[in-house]
C-alpha cells in the first residue's frame, strides 16, 4: 500500500489521541486530590494491575470516533480493556465516572476537527464501543491497535503514561500514534521528575511537558507536536534518533516494573558492553518516545519466560523509532511480528530497541556472549 494513501488514516489517529490525552490529564488530575482515595476511579484487573476510568475512557472515545469515521461494520480493533468488570453491578459508580469521561471529552471533539455525538452517550452506547474493540487481529486485514493508557501504574502515581494507537495491514504496521502527556521538555525530568506540576503550560506560556509522536511507515520521518489544552497545534518537529553510538555514552531505558521483566540481565548486559551510566527507568512505551526523541539510546526488555509481550505495548512505539532513524529487533536481530494476533509470538528472548544500526549490532553480539551465563 502506498504511503500517501493513509492521510485520512493518519490525520484521524493524531487527531483522537490529541483528544484522548486530554481526557486522561483531566482523570490523572482528579486522582492526584490530596481529599481523594482516587474516588473508586481505580480497579484491578485479575493480573492485580490497575485500570482507570481513563482506560475505559480512551478506549470508548477512540473506538466511537474510528467508527463514526471509517464506519463500524468492517472495523477491527485490538484493545487492551474488555467490558467485563465494567458491566457489573456494583461498578455502576464507575460507569458512571466513565460515562461522564467520556461525554465531557467528545463535546470537545470539534475542536480537534473530530466528530461528537449528536447528545451525550449513553451507559450502554459507551460499552458498545468499548466492547467493539475485541478483535484480535492476526494475518490478514485492517487492524487498529490501541492501548488506552500504557503504564497504567505510572499514571496512577502521577508518573509517565503513554496513548498508544497504531493500524495494522496484513500483518505489517503501518502507522503509529504516542500520546504522552506527561512527557517532559528537558530529557533529565524523564527519570526523576524534576517536581513537574500537573499543568502543561508554565507563567511564559511555554509547554512544560506532554506531547503527540506518529510516524508512517515508509515515510523515513517522525515528527512530534506540543499537547496543548483544547485543540490540535499547528506545527510538527521532525524526532531524528540520537547518534551516539559507543555503549560507554548511551542511555539505557528500562521498565520499571521488575514483574515481567528481567532488570539482572539487562544490568549484566549493559555493564558488559561498557554502559556506564545508571539506566533511565521509564513507565509504558514512553520508553520508545525517549529513543525516538534522542532522549536516549537503547531499550532493552527480557522478560520471565512465563511472561508474552502483547502487540499493543510495541506496535505504535516501534514504527515511530523505526522512522526516527533507529532499529527495533527482537534479541536474534528479527524483526518483531505483529501478524500472529494478540500475541508477539516467536520472540527471541526478548526486545531491543535502539537509536542505529552500530550500537544494535553490538548489543545483539553482547546478547549472545552473556546469554550462556545467564540463569534465564
Amino acid at each position: 500500500m502506498a504511503v500517501e494513501s493513509l492521510a485520512t488514516e493518519m490525520d484521524t489517529a493524531v487527531r483522537v489521541v490529541h483528544l484522548a490525552s486530554s481526557l486522561c490529564v483531566k482523570v490523572q488530575e482528579k486522582l492526584r486530590l490530596p481529599s481523594s482515595t482516587n474516588g473508586g476511579h481505580v480497579k484491578s484487573k485479575d493480573d492485580d494491575s490497575p485500570v482507570t476510568v481513563a482506560d475505559w475512557g480512551v478506549q470508548a472515545i477512540v473506538s466511537w470516533v474510528l467508527a463514526e469515521v471509517f464506519g463500524g461494520e468492517n472495523l477491527s480493533i485490538v484493545a487492551e480493556e474488555d467490558t467485563e468488570s465494567l458491566s457489573k453491578a456494583e461498578s455502576l459508580g464507575l460507569l458512571g465516572a466513565v460515562s461522564n469521561a467520556v461525554n465531557e471529552a467528545l463535546s470537545e471533539a470539534p475542536r480537534y476537527n473530530l466528530p461528537k455525538p449528536d447528545k451525550p452517550l449513553g451507559s450502554t452506547e459507551i460499552l458498545k464501543a468499548i466492547g467493539r474493540c475485541s478483535s484480535v487481529g492476526g494475518p490478514k486485514g485492517r487492524h487498529w491497535v490501541l492501548d488506552p493508557v500504557d503504564g497504567t501504574l505510572g499514571f496512577v502515581r502521577g508518573d509517565q503514561y503513554a496513548v498508544a494507537l497504531a493500524l495494522i495491514e496484513n500483518g505489517k504496521v503501518l502507522l503509529g500514534v504516542l500520546g504522552c502527556p506527561n512527557y517532559p521538555v528537558k530529557k533529565e525530568c524523564l527519570s526523576n521528575g524534576c517536581n513537574q506540576t500537573v499543568t502543561t503550560k508554565s507563567a511564559a506560556g511555554s509547554v512544560l511537558k506532554g506531547c503527540v509522536m506518529y510516524a508512517k511507515r515508509g515515510s523515513g520521518q517522525a515528527w512530534m507536536q506540543p499537547l496543548i489544552a483544547g485543540g490540535i497545534p499547528e506545527s510538527a518537529t521532525l524526532l531524528k534518533v540520537s547518534s551516539v553510538d559507543d555503549p560507554a555514552l548511551a542511555t539505557v531505558c528500562e521498565p520499571v516494573e521488575r514483574a515481567n521483566s528481567n532488570h539482572l540481565f539487562t544490568a549484566g548486559l549493559a555493564n558488559s558492553m561498557g554502559v556506564r551510566k545508571q539506566p533511565m527507568r521509564v513507565y509504558s512505551m514512553v520508553k520508545y518516545a525517549a529513543i525516538a526523541r534522542g532522549d536516549a539510546e537503547v531499550f532493552m526488555k527480557f522478560a520471565q519466560s512465563s511472561y508474552k509481550e502483547k502487540i499493543w505495548d510495541h506496535a505504535a512505539g516501534v514504527v515511530i523509532v523505526e522512522e526516527a532513524g533507529g532499529v527495533v529487533t527482537d534479541a536474534g536481530g528479527r524483526n518483531l511480528d505483529f501478524s500472529k494476533g494478540v500475541y508477539l509470538e516467536g520472540l527471541d528472548r526478548g526486545i531491543i530497541a535502539c537509536s542505529g544500526q552500530v550500537l544494535h549490532e553490538k548489543i545483539i553480539g553482547a546478547v549472545y556472549a552473556s546469554w550462556e551465563s545467564s540463569s534465564l
